[in-house]
């Protein structure tokens, strides 16, 4: 079920009762993958650690690495219009605020592949 997640750990907590997290854990590294941008966990990883590794991540592409932080997004399919929404000033927050997109819109991919078997 699509709803209106409040924070990434909501999101993530209900991927694990659709059982879902494993496919978006998937769905994650995959994005990556294509994206060229290592990001390496294990598969058995807490939603909260994810998030933090996710968080950590984005906020390391931001500020070093733009180009490859702006193909994820276009791997990703987040939006420039979604993005320019964002009303955090400092990277941190923002990246905050992309890692919950970036999730939100994983999600999305997977949880459609489920219900519509594609």
């Amino acid at each position: 079920m699509l709803s209106n997640f409040n924070n990434s750990l909501e999101l993530l907590e209900v991927a694990q009762k659709e059982l879902l997290y494993q496919k978006l854990l998937t769905q994650v590294k995959k994005d990556f993958e294509m994206a060229n941008i290592g990001l390496e966990f294990k598969m058995d990883i807490k939603p909260d650690q994810l998030k933090g590794i996710l968080h950590e991540k984005l906020y390391f592409l931001i500020l070093e690495k733009f180009e490859e932080y702006l193909n994820l997004l276009y791997v990703v399919d987040i939006s420039e219009n979604t993005i320019k929404k964002i009303e955090a000033v400092d990277a941190v927050d923002v990246s905050a605020e992309v890692c919950f997109l970036l999730l939100k819109r994983e999600f999305q991919k997977v949880w459609f592949k489920h219900k519509y078997g594609t």
